[in-house]
């Protein structure tokens, strides 16, 4: 019996006190290891399907090979956060079977040092209101600059943009000592856990700038339109310049979407950073992943090659800092992991991204069959009369299909139903939820398709499609190089091949400048090896890995 939505699932049965008591020790135990034993490596072993109650929590009884849980992540996290108030924080190592890559001792560093930048500087402090002041005067800070320094993240479009937005909001935040507020529209309040200790990343009311989730291109503060405008000069950031403090604007806006214009795309250039390091206040609206835009700027470099010494690993680390399920959020995950999910030896996540009014597609079918048949995550099936082989629950494959339209699901669960594997292998499909369109702005919505991404990124393998980026959280957060299905020229034909195995974890750059700090036409991934173009967007660009 598959539920439509994920909040129709119900809570399992108990089992008797004793068996309860018995794993919620062995469970403590585990936990209490895992907290003294930050740094060893980790395999996770399913040793039953069974769960007891933790709080709101139904939680597998897992444990690992080296008998410890790195809960923390390598150092990623910091201990000692309520964890009533997040049971995802500190909870969802307990259901990763693949650790993820180790943060660099130096990123870790920058992180704590962050922390303490937003407690001191953020909502609530003196500082905050001393800037707020400032900018409500419309005039710039004094010379030399503030000690506190703000990044206001504009928050729109769909859930995988919102996070990618977010993400590259914050890495430039850390690489330019600013706290980062993230715009609470869309849903940003209500889906994650604060990141940050003793303090928040959320923008509270009364934020004076009016109308600044309307900024767009056309907007007169906008960094592009002020250069091309002459209202703002290069040498604005000069600190040797007297007059330099009284050339700042009192805030400026970035504008780095899709429609971004040459002078816009000028943000990654030296000169560009020189001046906005000096302005108090930016706010940034993206709706892409521009991390590898911020490789390009040579003043950032030497800061993120410590902290990124893995380049392909960038979005790994950033996402499973900052995107905490909430506790609502997280109960429909843990709920559907184990009823569906748990007691399977592979799990195998399924991510299929169709566009609103396509219709159900049978070709997209087959390239999702030839896909994982052909790539060996998934067995081909028997025909009527075919000599079967005895079916074996101990070499069972969960599939998690998501997507917007129920019937690739349900095709696929039937050709598992009314055929045997070839392998004898016992393969289940489930998709918690079919919405057929995307609601962005809706609550219930949002909380599935947050739940949908998370539980993609607890599969053991993945195949997306290409320029999803509900697709590339899942890969970052799960720490894999996803099977992604390209989209064919051909509408009535299958991909040949039908996917292909990724370069990275990495999320694409869609729209990355194609103009360097010249003005000249220019190919980064000509010159930089550690940035190639996506092979799911022929003009992206994506952090790869040195041996790529």
């Amino acid at each position: 019996m598959e539920a439509k939505k994920i909040e129709e699932l119900t809570d399992a049965k108990r089992g008797s006190w004793a068996v309860s008591a018995m794993l919620a020790a062995v469970l403590m135990t585990v936990l209490i290891l895992g907290g003294r034993n930050v740094g060893a490596p980790l395999v996770w072993v399913q040793t039953a399907a069974a769960s007891f109650r933790q709080g709101s929590n139904d939680l597998p009884f897992l444990h690992s090979r080296t008998g410890h849980l790195d809960r923390l992540y390598g150092g990623l996290l910091v201990d000692g956060l309520d964890e009533e108030s997040c049971h995802s924080r500190y909870q969802s190592a307990m259901y990763r079977r693949n650790p993820g890559r180790r943060p660099s001792p130096y990123l870790i560093s920058k992180l704590r040092r962050h922390e303490a930048l937003q407690r001191r500087c953020g909502p609530g402090t003196a500082a905050y209101s001393d800037a707020l002041e400032q900018l409500k005067s419309s005039k710039s800070a004094s010379s030399p600059p503030a000690e506190c320094k703000y990044l206001v993240s504009i928050s729109y479009q769909g859930l995988g943009n919102r996070i990618l937005a977010a993400a590259s909001a914050f890495l430039y935040a850390v690489l330019t000592d600013r706290v980062l507020l993230i715009d609470p529209s869309n849903d940003m309040d209500a889906l994650f856990c604060e990141p940050f200790p003793n303090t928040t990343w959320l923008l509270p009311p009364g934020f004076p700038l009016e109308g600044y989730t309307n900024f767009s291109v056309d907007t007169a503060e906008s960094y592009g339109n002020m250069v091309k405008n002459k209202a703002l000069r290069a040498d604005a950031g000069d600190d040797d310049v007297p007059a330099a403090a009284a050339r700042l604007p009192a805030f400026a806006y970035v504008h780095l979407n899709h429609d971004a214009t040459v002078e816009d795309n000028t943000f990654f250039c030296g000169d560009a950073q020189s001046v906005l390091r000096r302005v108090q206040w930016l706010v940034m609206r993206t709706d892409s992943y521009i991390v590898p835009g911020l490789f390009l700027v040579p003043a950032f470099q030497d800061e993120l090659d410590a902290m990124f010494p893995e380049r392909d690993a960038v979005f790994h680390h950033l996402g499973r800092y900052l995107f905490h399920p909430n506790n609502h959020v997280w109960g429909l995950v843990t709920r559907y992991y184990g009823t569906y999910l748990a007691a399977a030896r592979q799990r195998v996540g399924i991510q299929v991204r169709v566009f609103g009014g396509v219709p159900d597609s049978p070709e997209l079918l087959e390239q999702i069959t030839s896909c994982t048949q052909r790539e060996g995550l998934l067995p081909g099936v028997l025909d009527a009369g075919d000599p079967v082989s005895p079916a074996s629950r101990a070499r069972s494959k969960a599939v998690l299909v998501t997507s917007l339209k129920s019937w690739y699901y349900e095709k696929m669960k039937g050709m598992y139903w009314e055929h045997a594997t070839a392998t004898g292998e016992v393969v289940s499909v489930h998709q918690p939820s079919h919405e057929e369109h995307q609601q962005s702005g809706d609550r219930s919505h949002d909380h599935r398709a947050w739940a949908e991404i998370y539980l993609l990124s607890l599969t053991d393998v993945l195949v997306t499609t290409g320029r999803s980026t509900f697709g590339y959280v899942a890969q970052g957060l799960a720490g894999v190089r996803p099977w992604v299905m390209y989209k064919s020229d051909n509408s009535s034909a299958v991909p040949e091949p039908p996917c292909g195995r990724d370069v990275s974890m990495e999320p694409c750059f869609h729209m990355p400048p194609c103009h360097d700090c010249r003005m000249q036409w220019a190919d980064p991934s000509k010159d930089v090896p550690y940035i190639q173009h996506c092979h799911d967007a022929i003009w992206g660009l994506k952090l790869v890995g040195r041996n790529v």
